[in-house]
C-alpha cells in the first residue's frame, strides 16, 4: 500500500505566528519527518501550497523551504487547486469571507482563532459547515501545552479534591515602538482591524476553562487600554483603538471561580508568561506552559501572618515539581496531526467551529460587562 498525501492551502503563514508555528514547526516539520505513521503501515503526508497577499514574500518562503507551489489568487486556488483542506491564519477581520468560501469549495478547514469578530458571524460559519459536511476545527493550543497537559493529569486523578478556584496570570510588556519596536503586529492594537486583548485571549481562556475545569456560566469583566499611543512597523504614531489589557471573573460549572489577569502592559515576575494557581481542597497547583508544581494538603504548611516581623519561609520552595513522565512535542503541531487523522479517518475533530463560537460568546459577555459594569451571565 502506498502512503496517503494531502495537500494543504495554507492562507496567511507570511505573519509570525502562522509561520513559526503552523508552516515551519508544524506542517514542515511533519513534512521533513516523513509524516504521520498509520496502523496499516503507511504514512499520512503533507504537501503545503501557500497563500496570500505578497507576491515576493510567499515566493522567498516557498524557495527556501523547497514547497512547489504558491498563490495569490484565494478564488482561483480554492476552485482549482484538488487540496482537500484549506487553513487560515490571516488578521481576524478576513478570516470569516475566506472560511465561507473554502466551504463552499468542499475543503475542509482548519484556523486559528478568533474564528470570526463576533457570535453571528461564527455561527455563520458553523451553519456553513453543517451544510457543506466539512471536517473544520479550531486552534486550541494551549490544551496541548505540557504544563496544561501535566495540570489536566491531576484534574483527572482527582488530586485536587473539590476544585475551588483558578488564579491565571498572563502577559508581558509589549513596546510600544518609539524606542524600541513592538514584539507583536500592530494591528493587535486596533479595534477597526480585529485587534484587543478580550477578542484574543478570552478565545483561549474559554477552552482552557471549559476542558479543565468546567464550563463558564458568568463574567464580570474590565477591559483597558493602558497604553493609548504607539508606533507601527514603519515608525508611524497610531492611536490604541484597542484593550490592551482584561481583568476577568468568571463563574463556572459547580462553583468554581476563575480570575484571570490578562496584560500587553505587564512586566513579568514569574516563573512563566502564563501561569495558572489551581486550588482545592487535597491539593493545590501552579501550572505554566511547561511545569507544574503541586502542593497536596498533607504537606501544606501553615503560615502565621506577623507583619512585625520580615518573612523568612520560602514558600516557592514549598511546592513539588511534576515531572514530565512522557515526551512532550509542540503543542501546535499535535493539534494538526490530530485534525490531519480525524480528515483521514473521516471524523469530526474535537475543537470546531462550535467551539470558537463558545469562545466568541465569552468575548461578547466580556466586552459587554466591561461596557455597562455588571456581572453578565453565559447563554
Amino acid at each position: 500500500m502506498s502512503d496517503t498525501t494531502y495537500r494543504i492551502l495554507m492562507n496567511g503563514v507570511t505573519g509570525r505566528m502562522g509561520y513559526r508555528q503552523h508552516l515551519l514547526r508544524s506542517v514542515l516539520a511533519l513534512r521533513d519527518d516523513g509524516g504521520i505513521p498509520l496502523p496499516d503501515g503507511t504514512r499520512l503526508q503533507v504537501e503545503p501550497v501557500l497563500l496570500g497577499r505578497n507576491a515576493d514574500k510567499l515566493a522567498r518562503m516557498a524557495d527556501q523551504h523547497g514547497i512547489a507551489d504558491w498563490s495569490t489568487d484565494l478564488d482561483t486556488a480554492l476552485a482549482e487547486d484538488p487540496a482537500p483542506i484549506y487553513f487560515d491564519a490571516q488578521v481576524t477581520s478576513e478570516r470569516k469571507k475566506a472560511i465561507l468560501k473554502a466551504a463552499a469549495a468542499g475543503k475542509h478547514v482548519y484556523t486559528e482563532k478568533p474564528i470570526a469578530e463576533t457570535v453571528a458571524e461564527g455561527q455563520e460559519l458553523v451553519d456553513a459547515a453543517e451544510r457543506t459536511g466539512i471536517i473544520n476545527g479550531v486552534v486550541h493550543d494551549k490544551l496541548y501545552l505540557p504544563g496544561l497537559m501535566k495540570l489536566k493529569r491531576l484534574v483527572d486523578s482527582g488530586f485536587f479534591g473539590r476544585i475551588l478556584s483558578v488564579r491565571g496570570e498572563f502577559g508581558y510588556w509589549v513596546f510600544e515602538g518609539d524606542v524600541l519596536p513592538a514584539q507583536r503586529p500592530s494591528w493587535n492594537y486596533r479595534a477597526e482591524d480585529g485587534g484587543g486583548m478580550v477578542l484574543d485571549m478570552f478565545c483561549h481562556w474559554n477552552y482552557v476553562l471549559e476542558n479543565l475545569f468546567g464550563a463558564v456560566e458568568s463574567v464580570t469583566a474590565r477591559a483597558v487600554t493602558h497604553i493609548p499611543e504607539r508606533w507601527d512597523e514603519n515608525g508611524e504614531r497610531y492611536d490604541a483603538t484597542a484593550d490592551d489589557a482584561a481583568y476577568a471573573i468568571f463563574e463556572l460549572a459547580g462553583g468554581i471561580i476563575a480570575q484571570v489577569n490578562s496584560s500587553w502592559a505587564v512586566r513579568v515576575e514569574r516563573k512563566e508568561l502564563v501561569e495558572f494557581q489551581v486550588d482545592g481542597t487535597h491539593g493545590s497547583a501552579v501550572a505554566g506552559l511547561f511545569n507544574c508544581r503541586i502542593q497536596p494538603r498533607e504537606s501544606t504548611p501553615m503560615p502565621v501572618w506577623n507583619p512585625d516581623l520580615p518573612t523568612t519561609e520560602d514558600f516557592r520552595g514549598q511546592w513539588r515539581e511534576i515531572p514530565d513522565n512522557q515526551e512532550f512535542g509542540n503543542g501546535f503541531r499535535a493539534q494538526w496531526e490530530q485534525f490531519l487523522l480525524d480528515v483521514h479517518h473521516g471524523r469530526q475533530h474535537p475543537y470546531d467551529f462550535a467551539a470558537g463560537v463558545r469562545g466568541l460568546q465569552l468575548v461578547d459577555a466580556g466586552l459587554r460587562s466591561s461596557a455597562e459594569g455588571r456581572r453578565v451571565e453565559m447563554p
